[in-house]
């Protein structure tokens, strides 16, 4: 997953057009409370331990739905940071016009260090949906910063590797059995092998695969939840289609010019 080490004070502004559908990662689970950080803020916003700012696409402040056609790519994006140096990271949740909430679409670091994020989803079919933006701390990309900073050096050895062996584990528990726990687990292994030196031990926990592994199950922490917002998605044909009014009253003949 996308992260960053930085905070740094959001900007603010208005907001457009969209629409939108995510890809095949797995949702991690919601917060208890989503809105909880929110009370109190406009549509869109979240205030919290993380907070998420400026959501974009967003219409008279959430009054009115953004607009999009089915299949059609659109952004969204927001403001997100946090206090201290730990890594954030963010997603796009899309639920559809049941309600039902759709697999999480990774946001990305729109421009290093201005704490604006994005990704591009669309919807599948057309009705009232909405999307909400879902920020987080991911204590496993801050442990490895910390890592490949430390087990090189030498400081804290074996804490660090301890430290990440437990995050690690942490992160085995909410991995299906079936899509990588052994691989997340295996990693454990590694980092606890004193057998090892500790660089091997630390690229056991580095290797692509688990980082693959996580990154569609990630590890998450103070997860805060914008509100969501309104997305109407209509047939392709609302994209390019015109209407016309015809006022019969305007219309008349030779005889009698003006109806």
């Amino acid at each position: 997953m996308p992260a960053t080490h930085h905070s740094s004070v959001p900007p603010t502004s208005r907001s457009t057009r969209a629409g939108s559908a995510p890809p095949g990662r797995t949702r991690p689970p919601a917060p208890e409370d989503p809105s909880a950080g929110a009370r109190g803020h406009g549509p869109g916003t979240a205030v919290g331990r993380i907070p998420v700012l400026d959501v974009r696409p967003c219409v008279q402040h959430g009054r009115r739905p953004a607009k999009a056609v089915v299949g059609e790519s659109f952004e969204v994006s927001a403001t997100v940071f946090r206090e201290g140096h730990d890594a954030v990271a963010a997603d796009v949740v899309l639920r559809d016009p049941e309600g039902r909430p759709g697999p999480f679409t990774p946001m990305r670091e729109l421009a290093p260090g201005t704490d604006r994020w994005g990704a591009t989803v669309r919807a599948d079919a057309p009705g009232m949906w909405s999307y909400t933006v879902e920020a987080w701390g991911d204590p496993v990309a801050t442990w490895r910063h910390h890592a490949e900073i430390k087990i090189p050096a030498g400081l804290d050895t074996e804490l660090v590797l301890e430290e990440g062996a437990r995050l690690y584990e942490r992160a085995a528990d909410g991995v299906p059995e079936d899509d990588g726990r052994d691989v997340v687990r295996a990693a454990v292994e590694g980092l606890r092998d004193t057998s090892r030196p500790a660089a091997s031990r630390l690229a056991a926990a580095l290797a692509p695969e688990v980082a693959e592994v996580l990154s569609r199950h990630p590890l998450r922490d103070l997860v805060t939840a914008s509100d969501p917002l309104p997305l109407l998605v209509e047939r392709e044909r609302a994209l390019f289609g015109s209407w016309y009014e015809f006022f019969p009253r305007s219309e008349g003949t030779p005889e009698q010019p003006h109806g």
